[in-house]
């Protein structure tokens, strides 16, 4: 369960209370139950669980989704709408024991419903985003990044969470080929074979043939020439603001963009209720809504559940994958820690 102060916790007993995931998969929801029983209440829903005290009491098999009830925040310390520490470290806590259940093997898939980054960034020193949180849990510096996945549709990223004036010096062959190797193994897993992906340009019109910045000619061509030769299915670069009409018209798979906002526009606009942030290079998908805490709309049953749903069902479907190649089952039932 994420941040309690916002929606999160009314999207988790929505989920909860759907049937549509319990074919597919064993769900072990990490929380409180007075939170969750608050977005019950609030949500209009009654969830039926099986409650553990730990990890460790996880019946190796269920038919219900089993709630681990941590005891871990009293709803009086919750202020809707307000980010607080008490909702960091809660959220915080969920989040570490979710991925460690996944680390040890225990589950093939996290998700998570919406953080509040200033509530994560008073619970943990440091907090830049999730992937700083994960690789400091799982102890590793392996080649992360964020995806937005809107339906078919995936957005990916060179550089992410830093100041627009940093982007241009941050950008070399060496990093859009991460990026694009990184893309194309995820894609892969989610089941594209291959992976269409378009390449978008730094400067207005692509550089406009170096008229507008020289990045384009200078850095992204060879990248891609280079990734052309390694067999990925890539074109580009493309000018950013049409390459998503293409992509939209089912032209690529994805897109890569050079920076955080060129691509979250894009995607945002085309299904806001819909878009999916996928957490993709650690050895399991950490998936969530691609929107916030939606403080303003907080306790009042209205959230919309689409992007939730969405965000679950690809956590289900890559975590078969990875469910798969562990047990050598080619459908398996799978575990989704859920956080």
């Amino acid at each position: 369960m994420g941040d309690p102060a916002g929606i999160s916790p009314e999207l988790a007993a929505k989920l909860l209370a759907a049937d549509e995931f319990r074919a597919g998969a064993n769900l072990v929801v990490l929380g409180d139950l007075r939170v969750l029983e608050q977005g019950a209440k609030v949500a209009g829903v009654a969830v039926d669980v099986e409650i553990v005290s730990s990890e460790s009491a996880i019946p190796d098999v269920f038919d219900r989704p089993v709630f681990v009830d941590l005891k871990n925040l009293s709803p009086d310390q919750v202020v809707p709408a307000i980010a607080t520490l008490e909702g960091g470290i809660y959220a915080t806590e969920n989040f570490r024991r979710a991925l460690l259940m996944a680390q040890s093997g225990r589950a093939d898939a996290v998700f998570f419903t919406p953080f509040n980054k200033k509530a994560m960034r008073l619970a943990y020193e440091g907090y830049d985003d999730e992937i700083r949180f994960v690789r400091d849990v799982l102890k590793t510096s392996t080649a992360a990044s964020e995806f937005n996945v809107l339906g078919k549709l995936w957005n990916a990223r060179v550089t992410s969470h830093i100041p627009l004036s940093q982007v241009a010096s941050a950008i070399s062959e060496q990093s859009i080929l991460r990026s694009l190797t990184l893309a194309d193994q995820c894609m892969r897993a989610a089941g594209f074979n291959p992976p269409r992906i378009a390449v978008a340009g730094l400067n207005p019109h692509a550089g406009d043939g170096g008229n507008f910045g020289s990045e384009e000619i200078d850095v992204i061509e060879p990248a891609v020439r280079q990734a052309l030769a390694r067999g990925f299915a890539v074109e580009g670069p493309f000018p950013s603001d049409t390459v998503f009409l293409r992509a939209k018209n089912g032209d690529f798979d994805a897109v890569l963009t050079m920076y955080h906002d060129q691509g979250q526009i894009a995607m945002k606009l085309m299904g806001f209720d819909r878009g999916v942030t996928l957490i993709g290079g650690f050895p399991f998908p950490i998936c969530t809504p691609a929107h916030g805490t939606a403080y303003e709309i907080a306790g009042r049953g209205i959230a919309n559940l689409g992007a939730s749903r969405e965000a679950l069902s690809l956590a289900i479907r890559m975590g078969a994958e990875v469910r798969a190649r562990r047990s050598g089952v080619e459908e398996p039932r799978l575990s989704v820690a859920c956080s």
